[in-house]
């Protein structure tokens, strides 16, 4: 009786959580290419340039990554070959807790993006995560050969295939155009200054003793009376909930100048070209013809992290006639899925986003602004 309970438990327990983490990477492929990457770069500094040769493949590996997750997940639930479904799912999560743990022990990568942008993890808390959830795994790997199908071989080979097929045709379509649910804060409807502030100012409690009797006492105001109290220390009681959600949004132009304030001031559109280097060129017509359509309604402007020389060569090859600022590479990435994609900012407002194969007409960007 208690196997049966601890078997239904680690059933649904393992199978939806790997559904949901999986769903939620679904949703934004690019950012697990990312993570990779990050990862493929710490691993070749700290163990050997071998995995410089993973970093191109990042997208590959992760949409694998992904697409296992989910299967893995439904498998679980229907008790579907058992045998090999608990190899894999074990296989993966010793790898997964390795990512975690190394994160958390070296400080390397801040947030494993375990769940994506949805829900923000600390290395401790993700490394902590997997060491639960291999529990439960370790639990249906030792009683696999135990499990009887829910469903006869057939239905269990249809389901496994159609959602295989199910999730790559999801992940491959998020790919080529944006997520299908925008979790982080340059979506549209966020105001970018606004998300630049802290969520709550500072909070401090100043800590002194009484001289006379060696009692704490907690104040929100410095304690004056040298003669009654000695200052011990401050503690900001809120800590945690002051940081900001975008801490890292800086532009500068062509001539070093901070042109930040500048971007968030009437309305923008955006080219974001993260990497002349790996840029779509696909749909480069569409936005030069976009742009040549807004000239004097809209400021069209385009922000790269590759160098002048580099864009300034980009820009004369498809006839870009708008200027071009310089921001960090990860913060491009982070505005919007897509090199190149494309953004409108009214008065620091996001109001529009666009993968470049969704290129939108002037008239839609216009109706966007009005």
């Amino acid at each position: 009786m208690f196997k049966r309970i601890v078997d239904e438990i680690s059933r649904y327990l393992v199978g939806l959580l790997f559904i949901f983490s999986g769903l939620i990477k679904l949703n934004d492929p690019i950012g697990t290419r990312i993570k990779l990457e990050e990862y493929f770069e710490v691993f070749a500094e700290d163990f050997g340039s071998f995995f410089e040769y993973f970093i191109p493949y990042a997208l590959e590996i992760g949409m694998i990554m992904i697409v296992l997750e989910v299967v893995l997940g439904v498998a679980v639930l229907i008790y579907y070959k058992m045998e090999i479904t608990t190899k894999v799912m074990l296989a993966l999560m010793i790898f997964f807790t390795f990512l975690t743990f190394y994160s958390a022990y070296f400080n390397k990568v801040t947030d494993c993006g375990c769940f994506g942008d949805a829900i923000k993890l600390t290395p401790w808390e993700s490394f902590s995560k997997d060491v639960f959830l291999m529990i439960f795994i370790l639990h249906l790997f030792w009683y696999r050969k135990t499990y009887v199908p829910v469903l006869r071989t057939r239905e269990g080979h249809a389901v496994v295939g159609f959602v295989t097929a199910l999730s790559i045709f999801l992940g491959i379509y998020a790919i080529q155009h944006l997520p299908f649910i925008d979790f982080r804060a340059y979506r549209i409807g966020n105001n970018i200054p606004e998300q630049m502030k802290p969520a709550e100012q500072p909070i401090f409690e100043y800590v002194f003793v009484k001289k006379d009797n060696g009692e704490e006492v907690r104040s929100d105001k410095y304690l004056m009376d040298t003669t009654q109290y000695k200052y011990k220390s401050v503690e900001q009681t809120n800590a945690g909930r002051t940081k900001a959600k975008i801490t890292d949004y800086a532009v500068t132009s062509v001539e070093g100048e901070d042109y930040t304030q500048q971007t968030f001031q009437g309305a923008k559109l955006i080219i974001v070209v993260y990497d002349v280097q790996k840029v779509s060129t696909d749909n480069i017509a569409d936005i030069r013809k976009l742009a040549k359509n807004l000239e004097g309604k809209v400021e069209v402007l385009a922000l790269t992290a590759s160098s002048g020389e580099q864009f300034e060569t980009f820009r004369h090859e498809h006839q870009l006639a708008f200027p071009y600022y310089y921001a960090d590479g990860t913060v491009l990435k982070t505005i919007v899925r897509a090199n190149p994609g494309l953004t409108l900012w009214v008065d620091g407002t996001v109001k529009g986003m666009w993968h470049h194969n969704d290129t939108p007409e002037a008239s839609e960007v216009l109706e966007l602004i009005n």
